[in-house]
């Protein structure tokens, strides 16, 4: 939402009317999408993930005691 509302100036319509309205919102919405889907990358590319850096590697090898909200998202 607020990439709608800041992003994409749809805090102030630019028409008056309930149906010119939607269709401003339907649109916006619309390119916000085609937005989202140009940036994600292709199935076939090259692409790899970076590396674990070596503090990870370390958490992951010795396993020390986490918070139960560290890994649940909570």
């Amino acid at each position: 939402m607020a990439e709608f509302t800041c992003g994409h100036r749809a805090r102030h319509c630019r028409y008056h009317g309930l149906a010119k309205t939607h269709v401003q919102h339907v649109l916006t919405a619309i390119a916000v999408n085609i937005e989202r889907l140009s940036q994600q990358e292709p199935a076939d590319s090259d692409y790899r993930p970076r590396p674990p850096t070596a503090f990870q590697q370390h958490l992951d090898a010795h396993d020390p005691p986490r918070p139960l909200w560290w890994r649940q998202g909570k």
